[in-house]
């Protein structure tokens, strides 16, 4: 969130410097607008990129079904009239043994989930702002902004759709990740 301020600040500033200098100069100053999660959507390897983070938390996922399934029917076994009080015991302490155990995997696989995704919208972040600075560069834009969405942050409020690089940025993020 902090990075994303910073991204947002500086883009700002970046734009208010291009308006600023094309003002005083003949040339006109073209600045584009982006959405950096809709090439990261529509790209080749951004689709593989999310599909691989589904299947890595489709696979844990499994884990804690399986996991869920057996406390189920721990408890149900535990229901049963016809055990002792030693054996009700038993159940009940191995019960809290896989039950902790769920707990801890759950907790586990959250952490792990999430780094995943922040290690992936790190890298994949950086490549998208490769492609567009490869755009930006090619087509003579002093500036793209990403608009942002509203999950995070909406950054541009309104653009013309004449300005906006978003397909651009996909086929030269496609060109540039094979």
């Amino acid at each position: 969130m902090k990075r994303d301020r910073i991204f947002w600040l500086l883009s700002a500033g970046a734009c208010w410097l291009a308006m600023a200098s094309g003002t005083f100069a003949a040339d006109p100053v073209r600045v584009g607008v982006m959405d950096q999660q809709l090439v990261i959507e529509k790209s080749k390897a951004g689709k593989r990129a999310l599909e691989e983070l589904k299947a890595y938390s489709a696979t844990r996922q499994k884990i804690i079904n399986a996991d869920d399934q057996e406390l189920k029917e721990l408890e149900q076994a535990l229901q049963d009239a016809k055990l002792s009080e030693t054996a009700k015991q038993d159940k009940q302490t191995q019960f809290q043994a896989k039950l902790e155990a769920y707990q801890r995997r759950l907790a586990d696989f959250n952490r792990e989930i999430q780094q995943k995704q922040r290690e992936t919208v790190a890298e994949y972040s950086k490549k998208v702002r490769d492609a567009a600075q490869a755009v930006a560069q090619k087509e003579g834009y002093v500036a793209i902004i990403d608009k942002g969405n509203e999950a995070v942050m909406k950054v541009v409020i309104y653009h013309q759709p004449a300005l906006d690089v978003t397909e651009q940025v996909v086929k030269e993020f496609d060109r540039q990740n094979k």
